[in-house]
Order: structure tokens, then C-alpha cells, then sequence
């Protein structure tokens, strides 16, 4: 079959097509899912540079978020049958061990996919795979983050930093579901202007050293003893983002963290932690309910998952480019 196969770590010389790497048979409890699209995600990007304490096994096909049509089933499959229209859970929760299809296992950027059949989704009606493939990573963490822990409510003010990104532009979409106030940070006035397109009442320009002051501005000045900043701050970012955000956030504020594509080592002054009642939640991943309920706000209409553009899987390479360089707006595929 064709495959996009990541040879080793290192740069994107590292992927490369291949037209006859084996196909998958299917285990006694696995299908075979016919990939329709598989999105990128910048855990791809970790993944070919390497990360500490995570060993790869070589030759692998990346791409976690997958959807597609189940193409065949194991002996032991009763639930599935071939044709049926199929998202696929990157991660086995019934497992107490680390697993992520695209990581520890092959993923979808391929022609096809052996995953245990525990781990497929029904993709409804009115929803299309392209859709679909967009949701796990980038779209269920930021579900789970804002409302199981996050618990964002109506009215609040959020800020989403990182907001054109996958799990920025769905933060931003999810927070205005939820009735927030959505305020972003961006890097251009191109995304600016896109991500008051999709709700955000005002976008912050990051590349000024005093954004901060750009965000007091709008939502007041935090006060020890009164009113001002944003109820919550959404920072997958880290690096040097940490202080700077929590200087936007005011009295009891919950700041979300759910990675750390900036930098995981950063400084953090435990003055404001204390003297402003600040709550720093970290969120990891997502569970199945994240993405039965993104499912059904899909097919119902109220959500639409931002896809900047779609590749051929020859073009894998070009597409993990863009990711790489902050050159995507929402989320990109690739499609066999």
C-alpha cells in the first residue's frame, strides 16, 4: 500500500513515501479502516524531532487523528462490518499502559489501518470524514479541558493563547458554545482578523512585548482586592507565555494548560499564584464522551471544525512544514 513513513528522528527528510509497504491484516480483534483523511497534529512534529523519556520504533506511519471506512474485520469483531463510517479513538482508555495510534503503533497517514475495533467511533450523518478526522487531538483535548476541568461558564471571559493553531481555533469555537467571552492572542493580522471571523471579541497581537497591557486594557487591570483580568486563560504554549498570561488573569482565575509547544521549562512568580487566588489546571488528552458529544454538536450544526486545507499524503512533507512553522490556521489533513 502508500504510505507516508517516518524513517527516524530528525528533519522532514526523515518522511518518505513509500508504495509498497505491507498492508495491514487485521488481528482477531481489529479492523482494517480504509483511511479517508488524517489530520496533523504538532505531536507529529515532537514525534519525528523526539522526545525525552518517549523511544520510537522505526520504521513508522505517524498521523493519530484518522477516519475512514472499515475496509475488513477480525475473527472475533461482531459490531462492525465493512462500509461502515468509522472515527478512530487515537488512544485505547481501557489500557493502563501508553498507547496512541501514530506513535506507538502505525497511524493513518496510509492507504490503510489495523486498529482494535474497541477503539472506532460511528461517524453520524451530516458529518463528513474530513470532519471527523479533525476532532481527537486538537478538538477533544480542548473540549475536555474547558468544560471537565475548566468548567468555563456562561459570561466568563476566556483568553486563548496560540488561538489559530488547532487547539486554539477550537478552544475559541468550543468557549463561545459554552457562551464565554472568547479573547485570543495571535500573530498576524490575517489570523486576527479570521479569529474574530469565528467569534473572538477582540485578538491581541503577540508579537508586542506589552500585550499584556493590550489585554488590561480591554478586560481591567487585576486587582488583589477587586475586579479586572480574565476569569480563565487557555496557555498550551508555555515558554516564555507563563508570566505573561497570568498577569492577564484576574482574581480566582483558573489558568488551562494542556501542553507546552513553546517549552515545557518556564518561570513562574508564586506571588501572583497567591495574592490573586490564581488555579492552575493542567488537562491531558481527552476521554471517548469528548468525542461521541463533538460528534453530535457536528451533526447537529453547531460546530464546524476549522480545516485550513487538505494534502495528497505525497505532499506529507509540505503539509508537516506548514504545521511546523506556524503556517496553518486551524487544522490540516491529509488524504490518501
Amino acid at each position: 500500500m502508500k504510505a507516508s513513513v517516518l524513517l527516524g528522528h530528525g528533519g522532514l527528510e526523515q518522511i518518505t513515501l513509500q508504495r509498497d509497504f505491507p498492508a495491514p491484516e487485521p488481528a482477531a480483534d481489529e479492523v482494517v479502516v480504509k483511511v479517508a483523511a488524517s489530520a496533523l497534529n504538532y505531536h507529529d512534529v515532537f514525534t519525528r524531532r523526539g522526545m525525552p523519556g518517549i523511544k520510537i520504533a522505526f520504521p513508522l506511519i505517524t498521523g493519530s487523528d484518522v477516519a475512514g471506512t472499515v475496509s475488513a474485520v477480525g475473527a472475533e469483531v461482531r459490531d462492525w462490518q465493512p462500509g461502515d463510517r468509522v472515527l478512530v479513538d487515537p488512544v485505547d482508555h481501557a489500557s493502563t499502559t501508553p498507547n496512541l495510534i501514530g506513535e506507538t503503533r502505525h497511524g493513518g497517514r496510509a492507504e490503510f489501518v489495523a486498529v482494535p475495533a474497541r477503539q472506532l467511533i460511528v461517524v453520524p450523518p451530516g458529518v463528513s470524514l474530513e470532519q471527523a478526522a479533525s476532532l481527537p487531538l486538537a478538538y477533544a483535548t480542548a473540549h475536555r479541558m474547558l468544560n471537565t476541568i475548566g468548567q468555563v461558564r456562561a459570561g466568563e471571559a476566556v483568553l486563548v493563547l496560540g488561538a489559530s493553531g488547532g487547539v486554539g481555533t477550537a478552544c475559541v469555537l468550543l468557549a463561545k458554545l459554552l457562551g464565554a467571552r472568547v479573547f485570543a492572542c495571535a500573530g498576524s493580522e490575517e489570523k486576527s482578523a479570521r479569529l474574530r471571523e469565528l467569534g473572538a471579541e477582540q485578538v491581541f497581537d503577540y508579537r508586542q512585548n506589552d500585550w499584556p497591557k493590550s489585554v488590561q486594557a480591554v478586560l481591567g487591570k487585576p486587582r488583589v482586592m477587586g475586579p479586572g483580568g480574565a476569569d480563565v486563560v487557555v496557555n498550551f504554549t508555555g515558554g516564555d507565555t507563563l508570566m505573561p498570561s497570568l498577569k492577564c488573569l484576574g482574581r480566582g482565575g483558573r489558568l488551562l494548560n494542556c501542553g507546552a509547544t513553546a517549552g515545557f521549562d518556564t518561570r513562574l512568580d508564586l506571588r501572583y499564584l497567591w495574592s490573586f487566588e490564581h488555579r492552575l489546571l493542567g488537562s491531558n488528552g481527552w476521554q471517548r464522551a469528548d468525542l461521541e458529544q463533538l460528534l453530535q454538536q457536528v451533526a447537529a450544526g453547531r460546530l464546524s471544525p476549522v480545516i485550513d486545507r487538505v494534502f495528497p499524503l505525497e505532499e506529507t512533507p509540505e503539509a508537516e512544514r506548514l504545521l511546523e512553522e506556524r503556517g496553518v490556521f486551524g487544522k490540516i489533513l491529509v488524504r490518501p
